[in-house]
């Protein structure tokens, strides 16, 4: 539906101010004379010491390697070029940090001669810091600034738990004391691969297909708990042989999984139910498929060049309660064609976790407590990936326009195409509340915003074929004025429909374009800060106070 700046040097801090006037200690000469060049001889024995940069070594004005920047005064490769600067970009350059109580400061000047050229004059004075809360002298290998923090990953994550477990409000707990506690849970933890039945009574993983280096599809990628995760890749097929052999394509391969409700070994186990199964025809229309209890509609070579029943894509939706344990598990497939004789199939493989509710009811949070722009809108039991449709979910703070073609099999029935329509422009189980928070619980009735529409339920009666849908979306700015949360507050959706017959808008072809759009609307008011009054002073003197004078 809808659709860093790396520098070459890098300072603590960068003066351009010019400080008191010193006696030059090193001169840059005009074109015809050449500083004489002084090398120091490495040591015979021993190591060599590692360099240190004073500040007439240091130039942040020089970008370009072994070319001379235009009145950059510290920039060493400019030696003709000096004649014709006109000012120094950069007039002074300290080696440490102003925090420091004593520094190196290289001040740069231009100075012009009675024929008109500029001559350059440096010099290296020490600087002196009055403050009493100087620095004197640092310890660290890295100055005053800190490294990037190493980010965690699956193999570094081990020792960097080690390394900050003993800061956790003091406690000297040991590596093996507080994984020991989290062993003895019954549900999964973020991050863990959940546990599959397998017809061999052991247990395995439940994996889920994704690009390796290439496009070509990993088989082996677990999928972790409580992340939610969509990949496209690409299987190898040739028809002859893979068509009916090849399991990647196969139905059961992706609905015959049972989970285990828990990580223990005593877990019970969980079928994955097949949600809906969607046929997708060579020219892209799909048709949703009635499949009984138990059937699989396995690949089939109808002729030499055409595969049949191939999967094109898997979602599972994963429900899960708030002790970490998944309480059920569906599956929604599209199966297509193949139409060449080798070919690479691209697959779509995607898994969602929902967190259970009362009444069974299940809601994906978003935001906390506002919506996050590029998340999906939240409403009650919604599943935007089944049904017969290809539908994407509605992000918030985005806005969009979309469309399809219908083809009519019928078209003298008016009143059962505009409800055929008005359904696919809604789609299943249309959703009559939206939550006004991304993380609204179920059981508050005031955090939910109705939906409003302007279809007429009398107007059924009538021929009006619904030919767009429109939602707008009202939303404000809730909470401080630091960090405001987004919050939506009213919710409208805008049915176009036409009264000609349908033989005229479908201009004998009984073929329908429709189209549905969202747009989001800020309402907030203007930003007023806000100030607490003023404490008063409540002053009182102790009795003796004026003891022994009263």
């Amino acid at each position: 539906m809808p659709v860093e700046q790396n520098s070459k040097y890098s300072f603590t801090d960068i003066y351009t101010s010019t400080g008191p006037t010193t006696t030059p200690t090193q001169s840059f000469y005009r074109p015809t004379e050449q500083p004489p060049a002084a090398a120091e001889p490495l040591p015979v024995s021993g190591s060599i010491h590692s360099p240190v940069a004073g500040a007439d070594r240091l130039c942040p004005c020089d970008e370009n390697t072994a070319v001379c920047d235009i009145n950059c005064c510290c920039d060493r490769v400019c030696n003709e070029e000096v004649a014709l600067f006109t000012s120094c970009s950069i007039s002074a350059v300290r080696s440490g940090s102003k925090q420091l109580c004593s520094q190196d400061v290289a001040q740069y000047t231009l100075w012009t001669t009675v024929d008109g050229y500029s001559e350059l004059q440096s010099s290296v004075q020490k600087e002196t810091n009055y403050d009493i809360l100087c620095i004197q002298a640092q310890n660290r290998y890295d100055g005053l600034s800190h490294p990037s923090p190493r980010l965690p990953t699956d193999s570094n994550f081990d020792s960097l738990f080690s390394q900050f477990v003993s800061f956790i409000f003091g406690s000297e707990l040991s590596d093996e004391v507080l994984p020991a506690k989290l062993q003895t849970l019954t549900g999964y933890q973020f991050g863990d691969v959940l546990a599959t039945a397998e017809q061999s009574g052991q247990r395995g993983m439940f994996y889920l297909p994704a690009p390796g280096i290439t496009a070509d599809c990993v088989n082996n990628s677990p999928a972790a708990f409580l992340k939610d995760q969509s990949s496209r890749c690409s299987q190898h097929v040739a028809l002859d042989g893979d068509c009916s052999s090849l399991r990647a394509l196969r139905m059961d391969t992706y609905t015959n999984i049972q989970l285990f409700a828990g990580k223990n070994a005593d877990a019970p186990v969980v079928p994955v139910d097949v949600a809906s199964v969607i046929l997708q025809s060579t020219e892209g229309t799909q048709t949703e498929l009635a499949v009984s209890e138990g059937v699989n509609l396995l690949p089939v070579l109808i002729t030499t060049t055409l595969c049949a029943n191939v999967v094109l894509k898997v979602v599972y939706v994963i429900k899960y309660n708030s002790a970490g344990e998944v309480e059920n598990g569906s599956v929604s497939l599209v199966l297509g064609f193949i139409s060449e004789a080798e070919v690479s199939l691209q697959q779509e493989f995607q898994v969602m976790y929902i967190q259970g509710d009362v009444g069974g009811r299940a809601v994906h949070y978003n935001g906390n407590p506002g919506y996050v722009v590029g998340m999906p809108l939240i409403t009650e039991d919604q599943d935007c990936l089944q049904g017969p449709h290809q539908r994407s979910p509605i992000l918030f703070g985005l806005d969009y326009v979309s469309g399809c073609t219908l083809r009519l099999e019928d078209i003298t029935n008016c009143s059962l195409v505009s409800q055929l329509i008005l359904d696919v422009l809604r789609g299943p189980n249309s959703p009559q509340y939206v939550a006004s928070f991304g993380n609204s619980p179920l059981e508050n009735v005031l955090d939910w915003v109705p939906v409003k529409t302007n279809i007429n339920p009398t107007a059924a009666q009538s021929c009006n074929i619904p030919l767009s849908i429109h939602l707008e979306i009202e939303w404000t700015k809730y909470g401080s004025l630091v960090n405001p949360q987004a919050q939506i507050v009213n919710i409208r959706e805008v049915i176009e429909t036409n009264r000609s017959s349908l033989a005229l808008l479908s201009g004998g072809t009984s073929i329908l374009p429709i189209r549905g759009s969202v747009a989001f609307i800020p309402v907030s008011a203007a930003a007023l800060p806000g100030y607490r009054a003023t404490p008063s002073i409540n002053a009182k003197l102790p009795f003796d106070f004026f003891f022994p004078f009263v």
